[in-house]
Formats: C-alpha cells, sequence, structure tokens
C-alpha cells in the first residue's frame, strides 16, 4: 500500500474527555455472554445471574459449644443451693461444637459449667433456656434463599458460602477479550539488543495487566510495524477474535501514525484527540461493530487514556461501575501552572508532615514511566481552572493506602545514591513505613523544611565566604525555628567524563576552552552551587560553557548524559560515575548532611531513620558502593 496516500493530519480534536467517553459508551451495547465455571475458578467474576442456596447452612441443628445436650425444661430446678444431678444416655449427651443435637434435646450447657461426678453422672447449678448454644437450621443460609443477586463481584468469602450451600458452579459474565497491538518500527522484543533508536516493547505487557485487574481477558499481538497494510491487517483480526481492541501508538499526527487514517477506511471515528494532559492523541472508533480505543505511544499517556476509555468499555460489558479511587484534600508543596480549556493530569507525591497532607508534582513528562509507577496519586486539574497556588489545597485521587502514605518519611532536598538503600533498609525493618523522596535541590530542601513540607532534607551547600559546608546556610535560611543539622555522609565531587577523558578535562577552563558539552544540574542543587564557584574563581561566566543551562536532577542523570556522548562532562559525585563506566576527575570532598526539625528528630520516625543510618548493615551497603564515608551523628548540632 502507499504510504504517500496518508496525509499526516495535523489538527487533533479538543473535545471534553467526558464527552468523548459518553459518546464512545453510547456507541456499543456490548451484549454480555456468560459461561458456567467452578467455584475454584469464581475469585473476581461477575455473577450473571441471582444465585440461591441449594441447601440450608447449617441443615440440621448444631452444637455452638462444647458441652452437654439437654432438654432445657428438666433442667428448670437446677440451683446452686440445689444441685440438680442428670444421667448420661437418660437426661444428657456429651457434644462437641459442630456436632448435630439429638432429636429429644433442645439446649447445649457449656461443659465449663459441668461438674462431673462419675462416668453416667453430672451436676449443674444453673438450668438452660430452650435452644441456648443450638445453631438452628438455616442460621447462616436457608435453602432457597438468594445468596448473590446478579452483577456480584466474587470474593473468597464468597467462594465458601457457595460450597457450605452446597454450589459448586455457578454463570458468571464471561471476559471481555481485548486485543492489544503494539505498532512501530522501533519497537523490539526485551531479549533483543536495544541498539540507538530502538525501543523495549513494554507497553503491551502493561496493557495488559490493566485488562486482567479491571475483569478483562487481553490477547497480546505481535509487534506491528508502521506499515499501512500491516495495521490494517491486525487490527480486522483483532476485531475479529475481540469484542475491544486497543491499538497503541500512531495515534497521533506524525508522518508514520496511520492508525486514524486506516480504522476511517474500514470502520468509523468518532473522536481523534481529547481535551487533556497527557493523553491528547487518542482514537476513538469502531470497525465492525467493536469498539476501537486507540491509545498513544508514551506510557504515562497510553495508562490514562486506558483508564479513561477501556476500564469503562470492560465495566460496562461485565455491567458493573467504574470503580473510583480514594481521595485525599492536601496541601501543594509547590505552585501547578495548567491551561484553560485541557483537564491536567499530574502525578503527586504525598506525604504526611506535621499533620497535614503535603503533595508535590513528579515530572509531568508523558515519557516518564516511572513518574508513574512512584506516584502516591493524582491530581487532576479541571479545564475550567488555571492551576494551583503553592499553598492551596486540593483533592486527590490515591494510587496507594492512606496509612501507607501517613506512615512514610518524606526526604527532600539533594539527590544521592543512599536514599534508596536506606528506603529499602527501612522497609525491611518496618514494612508498614518507606521513604518517599524527591530530588529538588539542597536550597529547595531547605525551604521544604522551613515549610513544614518535609520530615528531612539532604544538602551540600558550600558557602562562597566562609568555604564551609551547610551551617552557614541553616542559619541564615532556618533562623527561629528548632533544627538539627546531623552529619550524614562525606563524599567525592569530580568531574564526569567519558571513559578515557578524550578531552583530557581536569579544570573548569579546559571545560571552556575544549568547549565540551557541559550537563548542569538545576538551580539550587549544591552541585550547581559548587559549580558556579568554581565558575566564579577562574574568572569565568556561564557564558564561557556550552550546555550550562542543560539541566538535570540527579547526579544518575547526569551521567547518563555524559556516557551518550563523547564530547561531553559534568559534575558530581564518584558513584553515580562509577555506575555508568565513567572515568572520574576528583575535585574535593564535600559534607551532604541531613537537616530535621527537633521534633521529628526526637520522634519514633526520627529514631527510627537515624538508627538504620547507624546500623553496621547501612555502613556496609554503601562502602560497597564506594566513594563515600559515613560520619552519621558525629556531631550533630541540635537546636540552631
Amino acid at each position: 500500500m502507499d504510504q504517500k496516500r496518508y496525509k499526516r493530519k495535523i489538527y487533533l480534536e479538543d473535545k471534553s474527555r467526558a464527552v468523548a467517553r459518553e459518546e464512545l459508551l453510547a456507541a456499543f451495547d456490548l451484549p454480555s455472554q456468560t459461561e458456567k465455571i467452578s467455584v475454584d475458578e469464581g475469585l473476581g467474576r461477575i455473577t450473571a445471574n441471582p444465585i440461591y442456596a441449594s441447601t440450608s447452612m447449617p441443615h440440621y441443628h448444631a452444637s455452638a459449644m462444647d458441652g452437654i445436650a439437654v432438654l432445657a425444661a428438666e433442667t428448670y430446678s437446677a440451683h446452686e443451693k440445689n444441685p440438680l444431678r442428670l444421667t448420661h444416655g437418660e437426661q444428657f449427651e456429651y457434644v462437641d461444637t459442630g456436632n448435630a443435637i439429638p432429636s429429644q434435646y433442645n439446649a447445649v450447657i457449656m461443659i465449663e459449667n459441668v461438674n462431673v461426678i462419675d462416668e453416667q453422672t453430672i451436676e449443674i447449678i444453673e438450668p438452660a433456656t430452650p435452644w441456648q448454644h443450638i445453631r438452628p437450621i438455616g442460621e447462616d443460609i436457608v435453602q432457597e434463599e438468594m445468596i448473590f443477586p446478579q452483577g456480584h463481584k466474587m470474593r473468597p468469602a464468597d467462594l465458601g458460602s457457595l460450597l457450605a450451600a452446597r454450589i459448586t458452579e455457578f454463570e458468571a459474565i464471561k471476559k471481555p477479550s481485548v486485543a492489544i497491538i503494539p505498532t512501530g518500527n522501533e519497537l523490539i522484543d526485551v531479549k533483543d539488543k536495544p541498539e540507538p533508536g530502538k525501543i523495549i516493547e513494554f507497553n503491551g505487557t502493561v496493557f495488559s495487566n490493566f485488562v486482567k485487574e479491571w475483569g478483562g481477558m487481553p490477547h497480546l499481538f505481535p509487534i506491528v510495524k508502521d506499515e499501512p497494510e500491516k495495521i490494517r491487517e491486525a487490527l480486522l483480526k483483532a476485531a475479529e477474535i475481540a469484542d475491544i481492541v486497543v491499538i497503541n501508538a500512531g495515534s497521533s499526527a506524525g508522518s508514520k501514525d496511520f492508525t486514524v487514517h486506516i480504522i476511517e477506511e474500514i470502520g468509523t471515528v468518532f473522536t481523534h484527540g481529547v481535551a487533556a494532559r497527557p493523553g491528547k492523541p487518542v482514537i476513538l472508533g469502531q470497525i465492525n461493530g467493536k469498539p476501537v480505543v486507540g491509545v498513544p505511544g508514551y506510557p504515562v499517556s497510553a495508562y490514562l487514556a486506558l483508564e479513561w476509555f477501556v476500564q469503562p468499555l470492560i465495566c460496562k460489558y461485565l455491567q458493573i461501575p467504574v470503580p473510583q479511587r480514594q481521595t485525599v484534600t492536601v496541601k501543594l508543596g509547590r505552585r501547578i501552572v495548567s491551561t484553560m480549556g485541557q483537564e491536567d493530569f499530574i502525578r503527586m507525591n504525598i506525604g504526611y508532615v506535621n499533620g497535614q497532607y503535603v503533595a508535590n508534582p513528579l515530572t509531568r513528562a508523558a515519557g516518564v514511566t516511572m513518574s508513574y509507577v512512584r506516584a502516591d496519586g493524582l491530581l487532576v486539574v479541571p479545564s475550567d481552572v488555571l492551576g494551583y497556588e503553592q499553598g492551596d489545597e486540593a483533592e486527590i485521587e490515591l494510587f496507594r493506602p492512606l496509612e501507607e502514605i501517613k506512615n512514610s518519611i518524606v526526604f527532600t532536598g539533594s539527590h544521592d545514591l543512599t536514599i534508596d538503600l536506606l528506603s529499602s533498609q527501612l522497609k525491611r525493618k518496618r514494612n508498614d513505613m518507606k521513604v518517599i523522596s524527591s530530588h529538588v535541590g539542597s536550597m529547595a530542601g531547605l525551604m521544604a523544611i522551613r515549610k513544614g513540607e518535609a520530615h528531612v532534607a539532604g544538602i551540600h551547600l558550600l558557602d562562597p565566604e566562609t568555604k564551609e559546608y551547610n551551617l552557614p546556610y541553616v542559619k541564615k535560611l532556618l533562623a527561629g525555628i528548632d533544627i538539627v543539622l546531623y552529619p550524614f555522609l562525606k563524599r567525592k565531587q569530580g568531574w564526569f567524563v567519558p571513559e578515557g577523558n578524550p578531552l583530557g578535562i581536569e579544570t573548569v577552563e579546559d571545560i571552556a576552552r575544549t568547549e565540551a558539552h557541559f550537563v548542569n544540574r538545576q538551580r539550587g542543587a549544591g552541585t550547581r552551587i559548587l559549580f558556579d564557584l568554581l565558575l566564579k574563581d577562574a574568572g569565568l561566566t556561564p557564558e564561557h560553557i556550552t550546555g550550562y543551562s542543560r539541566e538535570m536532577f540527579s547526579h544518575l542523570s547526569v551521567a547518563a548524559e555524559v556516557k551518550g556522548d563523547q564530547e561531553s562532562v559534568g559534575l558530581g559525585i564518584y558513584p553515580a560515575a562509577k555506575s555508568m563506566g565513567l572515568s572520574f576527575i576528583p575535585l574535593a570532598d564535600e559534607e551532604y548532611d541531613l537537616i530535621m526539625t527537633k521534633d521529628f528528630y526526637e520522634s519514633e520516625k526520627g529514631r527510627m531513620l537515624l538508627s538504620i543510618i547507624q546500623s553496621e548493615d547501612f555502613r556496609r551497603e554503601v562502602n560497597k558502593i564506594g566513594g563515600y564515608e559515613v560520619v552519621a551523628g558525629v556531631g550533630p548540632k541540635v537546636g540552631l
């Protein structure tokens, strides 16, 4: 097929997400099919019809206690001043919990209230009342009673109830089949070597598991190349074998984005583009009466689009409501800017600090999968709102349980590899606690402590006047707050250069002279402040440095950029260079300290965190990385 006939479609609609969803759902009746399944396969399945009990539970009068079965009327004379003796086989029978009650008896006396005289005789001092400690027939389930209505989602205890009622199979709504078609010339299988320009195909696996979680049956197609005929063939086959079709990538307006044109040729397109970020380039349509959802290639955009359009289709097929996430009201730690006329979906980290929930945005880039993985929740900015100011309250949809968030330690400030080790060891020691970290730079970390938005900040700030680390900044920026400066690490800062140092970088003057491609850190980062001081001491300005404005938010990100460019250089800590196989030119030893309030320092969370930092296990793990000296707790400065 001639690709030239498919002109690039520059314009995408700005249709409301809600309108697009309602149009899609209204277009399809999605008649559900049913199937009989055994109870042991029933977890999570949806009942197609009401289920009625085949027998009662219990189906006989059962003893609720260990004791003796008696006829209540024969015990009325029993009193502590007038003990009553009963004969075994004539006036009572021994019973255990669950035993059938002999027909001549109508009460059970607990064995603790029975005084055994001999093998045939017992004595009681209190009378029994009719039917005491007896489970009557049908106490739990009565024969022919409706146990579950149509549309019930089976839980573990529900399955036990079915078996108790002698039901071994039931009619369930058949799981809708969802075809998933990954497309793109750049995609490769995970077993193949990822050359430059090639991307491992992982969206299909994520999609499949979303579909399973929502109650569908995924059918993942092999990777389809960006060729119209192959896309057409895959779509037609998917529409033939599946109830719902999802095609990944090719939904935007690029020169290789053929999907919308193919769907128009062989079916109908309802929507191409919704007013939402990320996730705008969505295609909604139908082929041969089957709903088709085209989602963007960027992972976060794709995941959101699946939730907006595929999950409601699956739920409609299963005849159940779309589940709603728990929400929480938070204080926003940063200003959030949005665009009028578009919904914004922003991944957020949430912490519980000083009695309130505080949330900060993660990167808004649609291709950063880990921003979705690390997010605690989602802030949805309505289309008629321009954003929020720092300190505003907003409602967030939760990805994680609120209790897990509440037990977390919020760590902010400068990035360091040891924080991940700290989080791992904390989780190992207390599985209900974890560290939520955000790499915002040392200065922003201090501000978070000042505003009560974090428990701990990691900083490494060299004062240009005194050449002293950290303390001058703490005294200046956190004056009036009861603060603890906790010495944590000494670490080596130096130049990251490609293996062998091809440009011969030793000094900041070398970077300017060779016009090396410099990879900088963000404003407020301690490493950025150190680099600016080196520039000043050398009589240079940012204009002398190629790439000065190119900012990264972690040492590992800087190292990754240097690894990909033989003419580049960055400034950072030795472990990051080591992890990327780079050469490292040491410049200085720096002090990386932890800042926290005295209240947190003395709290249970604070003591737990510091006990891990001071442990031999933690020191041993840090020493394995190299480039560090753990000085934890050496002369903490309390009450600054």
